[in-house]
């Protein structure tokens, strides 16, 4: 979270302010992966545009592996002046001695805006907005990264300088140096395990300790290995993502930690620091941008649509009436109406303002999630399967929309049917944004109601170091003890009479017999042992030529990968991670019958029998 903003649908209070209702000439530039509206000359927008792709390139030169792009276009919404900007700028930073803003980044779970002031003045008018665009681009490393990597980067990226032929990174940050100069610095053991439950993220004083020794240690790092040309911040990175302990993985990067604290001492002291400059050339042909004028009610409706984001409840309201009058079929007005309705609690309201944008709209994925979403909350059969069929219509329209999945996944929990679609599909989510809890909580209710309570609690578990505040870490907390009191009670309920036959036995299983009663059926045991992952993680990539299936839940594959036959088994197939790439799978799929010849990538891990390759942890398949 930003020190000085985070905007992730927060509950602000709502004055009153007059709707933009003044007609402008508004102008949409549209780059590969930002649309920006803007009230200025195209010249402007296209020099935001073209700020934007270089920011997004040099993330991806940096981090080749980083691939954090949205799943629709992150809108960027450019005002000429002050007046414009503070007429969707949040109401509370218009109190008086507030903060002087000239760019945000608003990340939702469904859309990214980026908000600018371009006659912004001061050294790095863009910081704020910059600073949040570096963890919308790290967040799907957000699962496995440690907090003061995680600030320590964007605050490291917020100064960054783009240039026409280069960029600039890594600027010192005064207000950083001069605190740490005045104030003791946190010890490294300390600094490295700080999380969302820590005093030093949250009191304000001890945050901004961490904060700007963050920071420090990020440049520190980053210039020291430019210097020796060495790879102590990535060999860190790197274990940190094996889910190594924080300080273990620090003294195997970076050494002795309490040399590396004299080491950063010094290096706060210093009297001049350095940064990087990079060459700005990007494969991007700037001429291919599109440009084109916009009504004055499409550019309305997408500033409605940020102010119902930011809780700017009456002038939202007011600006889509203003839109509805003039444009009665505009698409997003209806959307943003829906929203606004939903964010109140006029479920029935909202839901007919997103029935509406479908029937406007049948290509927009967003009001069929919507309405999906509403219709999820009514009552009646018939407005189940509705929400079905919209929820894999946005899923088509959208195939990378990770809400979608994850809805469609807690229908199917609630209705307590298609359990394995469910999972897979809450797998799909999670490997789309794996950084958001939320769809980490929902995949552990799914597994709750197949009665898979032991996967669920170890999905909880890794989901607690994705939690930010106190608060999500006790909406954890809470599940897991919501679990384990459930499986105490069916575990009660399932206790076999003592003149029954024993049913609890590993490898026996409970079924009919002649249609008297239970008979007990004894099962094989299975051929390969049942091992915890150890030693490194191997990927086959290629086609799967081959599946067996044993009861009660045994698989054994073969993948043919270069010309080599690679031997794969789990003796629990649902433990398998499955996920698809490119297309969504059958309501029923059985990994049984419908993995046979179809293209994968399948992550194993070694096992003492040597008959066979490994143990299968993870299936990636694609078209």
């Amino acid at each position: 979270m930003c020190k000085q903003i985070a905007l992730f649908l927060l509950l602000l209070p709502v004055l009153n302010a007059s709707a933009r209702d003044t007609a402008e000439n508004w102008l949409e530039v549209r780059s590969p992966h930002f649309v920006v509206l803007t009230d200025s000359s195209e010249k402007q927008g296209r020099h935001i545009a073209d700020q934007f792709e270089r920011m997004r390139s040099v993330f991806h030169t940096l981090f080749p592996k980083t691939n954090a792009d949205s799943s629709s276009p992150v809108v960027v919404i450019a005002f000429k002046n002050k007046k414009g900007f503070q007429a969707l700028e949040p109401e509370v930073y218009l109190a008086k001695g507030q903060l002087n803003l000239a760019g945000l980044f608003l990340r939702t779970p469904d859309k990214n805006y980026i908000l600018l002031r371009l006659d912004a003045s001061g050294e790095h008018p863009f910081a704020m907005a910059y600073h949040e665009y570096t963890h919308f681009m790290l967040s799907k490393d957000e699962e496995w990264m440690p907090l003061w990597l995680n600030e320590g980067m964007a605050e490291f990226f917020q100064n960054t300088d783009i240039h026409d032929k280069d960029v600039q990174l890594g600027e010192p940050s005064t207000e950083d140096i001069l605190f740490l100069r005045q104030n003791r610095l946190l010890p490294l053991e300390v600094l490295l395990k700080v999380d969302a439950t820590s005093p030093y993220y949250h009191e304000e004083q001890k945050g901004s300790v961490f904060y700007a020794e963050s920071w420090a240690l990020v440049h520190y790092l980053q210039i020291t290995d430019n210097q020796a040309h060495t790879h102590h911040l990535a060999d860190y990175a790197e274990l940190m993502s094996k889910h190594q302990d924080s300080v273990v993985a620090a003294e195997h990067a970076f050494g002795d930690l309490k040399q590396l604290q004299k080491a950063l001492e010094a290096y706060v002291g210093q009297a001049s620091f350095r940064y990087f400059k990079m060459s700005a050339t990007t494969e991007l042909d700037e001429t291919a941008y599109k440009v084109r004028t916009v009504p004055v009610p499409e550019a309305n409706a997408v500033q409605a649509d940020f102010l119902a984001y930011t809780e700017r409840t009456k002038d939202a309201r007011a600006l889509v009436d203003a839109i509805l009058r003039d444009d009665p079929n505009n698409v997003s007005a209806h959307e943003t109406m829906g929203y606004l309705e939903f964010r109140q609690g006029n479920m029935a309201a909202a839901q007919k303002w997103y029935e509406q944008a479908v029937k406007l709209d049948s290509q927009s994925y967003l009001a069929h999630y919507y309405y999906a979403v509403m219709a999820m909350r009514s009552e009646g059969p018939s407005h189940a399967a509705e929400a079905e069929a919209s929820l894999r219509t946005a899923i088509k329209l959208n195939p990378t929309f990770a809400p979608a999945y994850d809805q469609l996944a807690a229908l199917y929990a609630m209705q307590h049917e298609k359990l394995d679609q469910a999972h897979m599909l809450n797998l799909q989510a999670t490997q789309l944004e794996p950084g958001n809890l939320i769809y980490r909580l929902n995949m552990a209710n799914v597994l709750v109601e197949a009665e898979r309570y032991q996967d669920a609690v170890r999905v909880l578990q890794a989901a607690l170091s994705l939690a930010k505040n106190p608060r999500e870490v006790a909406q954890v907390q809470n599940q897991l003890k919501e679990i384990q009191e459930n499986q105490d009670v069916d575990d009660q309920a399932t206790q076999p009479d003592h003149g029954a036959v024993a049913g609890g036995q590993a490898n026996v299983i409970t079924g009919k017999s002649d249609g008297i009663g239970p008979a007990a059926i004894k099962l094989p045991a299975p051929k390969h042992p049942t091992e915890e992952p150890h030693g490194p993680k191997l990927l086959a990539k290629g086609v799967i030529t081959s599946v067996h299936c044993e009861a009660p839940a045994i698989i054994e594959l073969k993948v043919e990968d270069g010309g080599k036959s690679i031997s794969l088994y789990s003796n629990n197939y649902f433990k398998i991670d499955f996920m698809t790439t490119n297309y969504a799978p059958k309501d029923e799929f059985n990994p049984c019958t419908d993995l046979s010849g179809v293209k994968a990538r399948v992550q194993y891990s070694a096992t003492s029998d040597k008959s066979i390759n490994g143990q299968i942890l993870f299936i990636e398949l694609t078209k």
